[in-house]
């Protein structure tokens, strides 16, 4: 068997729930969806329960899907992520808003971030606003001539310890974390949309949000001047 591109694994983990789904990107449905509810007073992760659960569906979800379980999109809720608001300012004096200004103030934020959590994994990095000479915009479309800029940026991070016991269980069945998603996040940013959370999931690697720096390299269709540059982290 061979891994296919019409389907996409996701596992939720939370402190609550396992839950897993095949989805089909073509009719973009969930072809598979099982969930396991435990109660738990801990926010550890109950490493063989996942194990278990993992064993009782994987095999289910390759032999629906014909092929392979190579890689998967984790979500995440769990009380251990780490949410990070801060703003920037930056001169400008090329006075010009480039994309290579902006790549080098947001490098800047993803190594200073490294530096001061080195014990988290960052898995989205947002901005929320830009505001440039006194006026703020929710996305920029081209670039802007001005001499200084603000920068409004959301970090959403989970603990490296968390990140270590998933990938160790998914290490055993030769499986990959593609992506890894904040649950919150997920449900804050489409919750004037009544859709699975799979198909959230999916339309964010899709690069639904403009606004979202890509922690990992995809190929986005119709890619304007911004778009592309938020590609940035792989």
């Amino acid at each position: 068997m061979n891994e296919s591109i019409n389907f996409e694994t996701y596992l939720i983990i939370s402190h609550e729930k396992f839950e897993i789904f095949l989805f089909d990107k073509k009719s973009l449905k969930n072809l598979y969806q099982q969930e396991l509810k435990y109660e738990t007073e801990s926010e550890q992760i109950d490493i063989n329960l996942l194990s278990k659960f993992l064993e009782k569906n994987i095999f289910k979800i390759e032999k629906l899907a014909e092929n392979f379980v190579n890689n998967i999109n984790v979500i995440i809720e769990n009380k251990s992520t780490v949410t990070i608001d801060l703003s920037i300012k930056k001169k400008n004096y090329s006075g010009n808003i480039t994309k290579i200004f902006l790549e080098n103030i947001l490098t800047d934020i993803k190594d200073l971030f490294k530096e001061s959590y080195s014990e988290y994994k960052l898995i989205h990095m947002l901005i929320n606003k830009y505001i440039i000479d006194g006026i703020s915009y929710l996305s920029l479309e081209s670039e802007i001539n001005s001499n200084e800029i603000s920068l409004e940026i959301k970090l959403i991070s989970i603990s490296n310890s968390i990140i270590f016991d998933i990938e160790n269980i998914l290490k055993k069945y030769q499986i990959q974390v593609d992506n890894y998603f904040n649950q919150k996040y997920l449900k804050d940013y489409f919750k004037k949309e009544d859709l699975d959370i799979s198909y959230m999931a999916h339309k964010l690697k899709k690069g639904i949000n403009n606004n979202e720096v890509q922690i990992t390299l995809k190929t986005i269709k119709k890619q304007g001047f911004f778009e592309k540059f938020f590609q940035l982290f792989s």
